[in-house]
């Protein structure tokens, strides 16, 4: 298990209850306008707030129609139910940690969407594995990396997209840590960027 795997596992491991509910998250507008979803206890756990999450889903309201969304470490799931709402054609959420996973997946039932999909994995090996699968599943058009934070995850997981997995012209929706240093792919042209808090959100797009 390499040094960031296990940065991940111990932050998921301590920041995660035993599947107590810790409140809901909301679907602001789509086919699920209103609904409300469990989420499981956990410490680390940050949600996109519903006023970034409008601003957000704003930015992407062309892009989502239709497309194959991956949310790479979806914690609450907010981003991607959203995206599912909103009309997305498939959208995959991986998670790492086994109790939010099964909250996902929980959630999935309760709005009987077949059209996604919850993966209980790393989301860096998750990424390597469809690399090598390329041929075999759809590129992704909408990613959401909003990883637990200090953990140079957005970086790692940014190169292994950059090498396989995303559609041509894929948008990629990046939050992370304000002071962050990470860098990204110099073929992402970033076209929107806001701050709230402690937090930087970004919008790009991926130029092959």
């Amino acid at each position: 298990m390499n040094q960031a795997r296990k940065q991940q596992n111990k932050k998921t491991a301590s920041n995660y209850g035993q599947g107590k509910s810790a409140g809901k998250i909301r679907i602001i507008a789509g086919k699920y306008k209103g609904r409300k979803l469990p989420v499981v206890m956990a410490e680390g756990l940050r949600p996109t707030t519903d006023r970034v999450k409008e601003t957000v889903f704003n930015w992407l309201m062309p892009y989502i129609a239709q497309a194959n969304c991956l949310d790479c470490f979806a914690g609450s799931g907010g981003l991607g139910f959203e995206a599912l709402s909103r009309g997305a054609d498939q959208v995959t959420l991986v998670e790492l940690n086994r109790s939010a996973a099964k909250q996902l997946l929980e959630n999935k039932q309760l709005l009987q969407a077949d059209n996604l999909t919850v993966i209980n994995s790393d989301a860096l090996a998750f990424i390597k594995e469809a690399g090598i699968k390329t041929e075999q599943h759809q590129p992704y058009d909408l990613v959401f990396l909003d990883p637990p934070f200090r953990q140079q995850l957005v970086e790692q997981a940014a190169k292994l997209l950059n090498n396989c997995g995303l559609a041509e012209q894929a948008m990629i929706y990046v939050e992370m840590e304000a002071e962050s240093t990470q860098e990204l792919p110099t073929n992402w042209q970033l076209l929107k960027e806001k701050v709230a808090g402690q937090v930087v959100y970004q919008l790009y797009q991926y130029q092959a």
